[in-house]
């Protein structure tokens, strides 16, 4: 599982809380933060879904070659 992938949910789940936060207080500022961090980690979450089925597609044509030049 790519590194981006972690990072990305951490991400998430922090901007979760800190939305809610916002919410619970009144503070529109730490709400617009919570959404930010929220919005980042869907984008981290999606560069490590793609660098994970790019690694897998690799790796898969790699088999492939060794197997085809046996």
């Amino acid at each position: 599982m790519d590194k981006n992938r972690v990072s990305g949910a951490m991400d998430k789940a922090k901007g979760a809380i800190k939305e809610q936060a916002g919410k619970a207080v009144g503070n529109p500022r730490l709400q617009s933060e919570g959404a930010a961090d929220k919005a980042k980690g869907e984008v981290k979450q999606a560069a490590g879904k793609i660098a994970d089925a790019a690694r897998e597609t690799v790796d898969r044509a790699s088999d492939s070659f060794h197997k085809a030049t046996k």
